[in-house]
């Protein structure tokens, strides 16, 4: 995918995290998008604007707090974003989403229970859900030659032949859960007690990190960079088409279940652009376009009949059922819990 990034597309001002941040001008035509890098199928918006005359660009971001942070010191020229479950409760909150009731677009028709609510926007007068996934790891079966314990041990005190060869996600809620999870502890816990158990996990780990990037998984891995890296399961079926030798792990600790939603941002220049997007992204066949790419499941009534068939068989995709109780829902922490992992994490990092 051919991505432009915000200083070709948007303005110099828009690439400025914490600076000022005007809106471009727009043309009635467009569509500015803002997502998750390689998270979108480049075919999929030629088709868009085929059909509808509606022309997008598309900027993009490497976590939801990346978003948020842009969002918050004003950037206004967006259409869509995408944002994950818990960053939609904190967008309603404090007033960075748009009410659109999506109910009543037409194509509402087609998304399928328990897509049609959420945790925090149960009416979905803000949000449709894109894609859906969990987040756990994969490792090289080549170069441990045997197969690991499902279990965040092998990826936090990992073996041997691995150390110095371990991908992490640059991403402070992911890293944080997932050691939480090891360490037995609620992942939005109060406790500093708690929090530094989650710290000491981290710090022993430190060494044998190769990178912390939540960009170019895939491709990390499939050049054996690294022996094993964090990814979201979507990352590890793309990785196994060019690394056969790819195994994805469902730790038996737990492992985050998380959706994807698409939201109107506040002050969106084009609201309606943004409605006929949205509808036209539950239609089943485009629906079914964006998993085949991004490697998710959606949550569209009849995309299934679309889906690549290694879609669907892949076990990390398709999760087989003896785990289902190992997934842990998105959760939205109190401020105390952000407060904690931001200084957990500040401290890793540092």
């Amino acid at each position: 995918m051919k991505l432009k990034m915000c200083s070709a597309i948007m303005g110099a001002s828009l690439c400025a995290l914490m600076g000022a941040m005007a809106a471009p001008a727009h043309a009635e035509g467009e569509l500015y998008f803002y997502n998750w890098s390689n998270y979108f199928p480049q075919e999929l918006f030629d088709k868009f604007e085929k059909e509808t005359g509606i022309k997008v660009t598309l900027d993009v971001y490497d976590s939801n707090e990346t978003m948020l942070a842009k969002l918050q010191a004003g950037a206004s020229g967006y259409d869509i974003v995408v944002a994950s479950d818990y960053m939609v409760d904190v967008m309603i909150k404090e007033k960075l989403a748009t009410e659109f009731d999506a109910k009543s677009l037409e194509n509402f028709k087609n998304v399928a229970k328990p897509h049609d609510t959420m945790k925090y926007d149960p009416d979905r007068k803000y949000s449709v859900t894109y894609l859906w996934g969990t987040t756990g790891f994969t490792y090289d079966s080549d170069v441990v030659g045997e197969k690991l314990e499902d279990s965040w041990k092998e990826f936090f005190e990992p073996r041997e032949e691995l150390r110095g060869k371990i991908g992490a996600l640059n991403d402070e809620v992911e890293m944080y859960a997932a050691a939480a999870y090891y360490a037995g502890v609620d992942k939005c816990t109060e406790d500093p007690k708690e929090a530094q158990k989650i710290l000491d996990i981290l710090l022993k780990q430190k060494p044998y990190v190769a990178v912390y990037s939540s960009e170019g998984t895939i491709d990390r891995m499939a050049a054996k960079e690294v022996a094993m890296h964090m990814q979201w399961n979507g990352a590890s079926h793309r990785t196994r088409e060019s690394l056969p030798s790819a195994v994805f792990v469902y730790p038996k600790e737990g492992l985050s279940f998380w959706s994807d939603h698409f939201v109107i941002p506040s002050g969106a220049p084009h609201l309606d652009n943004a409605k006929t997007f949205i509808n036209w992204m539950m239609q089943p066949e485009n629906a079914a376009a964006a998993s085949n790419y991004a490697g998710y499941m959606n949550g569209i009534k009849g995309s299934d009949a679309f889906l690549d068939d290694a879609l669907k068989a892949d076990p990390a995709v398709n999760m087989p059922e003896e785990y289902a109780d190992r997934l842990v829902p998105g959760k939205n922490c109190s401020a105390k819990g952000r407060d904690l992992r931001n200084r957990v994490w500040t401290k890793l990092k540092s």
